[in-house]
């Protein structure tokens, strides 16, 4: 049995034990909000209209009473507060619009503008120009102005133009961009709506024969390429929520899922049937940066694909496939990829042999991925993924993975 890094190294907590033995984890415990104060100085300290309102009624004093050092002190004061609430969202709107490919483009343009004039002038080409103006050389001035200068007024008057162009080309990316936005939204919620008429019957219950199951799938594969990133984030989370990713018990029969008794088809991991499976269609898709919570992934084959800076938390990777995934600065609070105990837990290389007890053939495939960053691993998940994920990988996990041997050299 593996044995996880003392707490004296100041890098993960240990291991917890037997989770059958001893009570709920931590983060099962229901999350207790923080204390908030109801007195005066704490209402002061969140509301701020109020702080600038004090500090106006403080400003208007002491202008009346006409005291310079309180003045001074005020108009600081005021000056502070107001910047504090006017800077921050300022700066995300501007840091948005540099963000955009065609800001860059006029910034560059203007750069160039600028590093033109400046070349010259500091190689000292400019200089016989500024020595008329400093001579007062009124006829060499005005035979300067009417050629070089009024040229350089035509050519600043073409760029105004040019750049009044831009912006119109700008506006109108942008309307194109919303559109395409409306047009993706249209397609996912027609996607939905097919999908869910597919599978159900008159009465709302689900019916999902093969061929309905098939048609399912054939559908989801064919959205998957005409919609962007957070389009296919929104179809796996409706999908994940839905339950229809989840492997459902099923009748021996006719194959219909069955209920638990309590409003809900029973799930089943060892032999149950889900009515659409991702297989490969996760294989190398760009998704980073979004919005993945609570997504069933049901051992889909993601080799390759860019999970950087997800929301992962509470989603299920047991049985995936992580080969080479990049999950560089994930969100991986409540993330599953193993079931059973990190110590005999062991990647599900074979569908057919697994134990949902021990773990062993339930877990992820984590070999060459990129943990880099990853945020709020708990103890268990980091045990897995040291042991298994190889010695490129091991190097990425927050933490470190001092004091866990590596299972997958082992096997080998």
């Amino acid at each position: 049995m593996s044995s996880s890094p003392s707490p004296s190294e100041g890098l993960i907590p240990p291991l917890p034990p037997d989770p059958e033995l001893e009570g709920p984890e931590p983060s099962e415990l229901p999350e207790v909000p923080a204390f908030r104060a109801s007195n005066a100085w704490s209402r002061l300290n969140r509301s701020a209209s109020l702080q600038l309102l004090l500090a106006l009624l403080f400003t208007l004093a002491a202008n009346l009473v006409g005291a310079r050092p309180l003045m001074l002190a005020a108009g600081i004061l005021l000056l502070v507060l107001s910047l504090y609430q006017l800077l921050p969202p300022l700066w995300r709107q501007l840091s948005g619009r540099l963000d955009d490919a065609p800001t860059a483009r006029v910034l560059a343009a203007v750069a160039l503008l600028i590093g033109a004039i400046t070349i010259p002038f500091a190689l000292g080409w400019l200089d016989p120009f500024l020595n008329l103006f400093r001579r007062g050389n009124w006829e060499a001035i005005g035979a300067l102005g009417e050629g070089v200068v009024g040229a350089f007024g035509q050519i600043l008057v073409a760029s105004v133009a040019l750049m009044i162009a831009w912006r119109q080309v700008l506006v109108d990316q942008r309307l194109t961009t919303q559109q395409n936005r409306i047009t993706q939204a249209q397609t996912i919620d027609s996607f939905i709506h097919g999908i869910s008429e597919l599978i159900s019957d008159e009465e709302g219950m689900l019916e999902d024969w093969p061929l309905e199951r098939m048609l399912a799938e054939g559908r989801l594969s064919a959205v998957f390429g005409s919609i962007d990133r957070d389009g296919k984030a929104r179809v796996l989370r409706f999908l994940s929520h839905a339950r229809l990713l989840t492997p459902l018990k099923r009748d021996n029969r006719l194959g219909r899922a069955i209920l638990d008794g309590q409003g809900n088809y029973e799930e089943d991991r060892a032999w149950g049937v889900p009515v659409i499976r991702l297989q490969q269609l996760l294989k190398g898709v760009d998704l980073s940066g979004s919005d993945l919570r609570g997504v069933d992934f049901n051992g889909a084959d993601l080799r390759g694909a860019d999970l950087s800076f997800c929301d992962l938390s509470g989603a299920n990777l047991a049985g995936t496939n992580l080969a080479g995934v990049n999950l560089e600065g994930s969100r991986l609070e409540d993330c599953r990829f193993f079931y059973g105990r990190p110590q005999t837990a062991s990647p599900r290389l074979a569908p057919s042999h697994f134990d949902l007890t021990t773990g062993a053939g339930t877990g992820a495939v984590v070999e060459n991925s990129n943990l880099t960053g990853a945020r709020f691993l708990d103890a268990q998940s980091h045990h897995y993924l040291a042991s298994w994920s190889g010695p490129r990988s091991r190097t990425t996990i927050p933490g470190g993975s001092k004091g866990i041997p590596s299972q997958l050299a082992r096997s080998l």
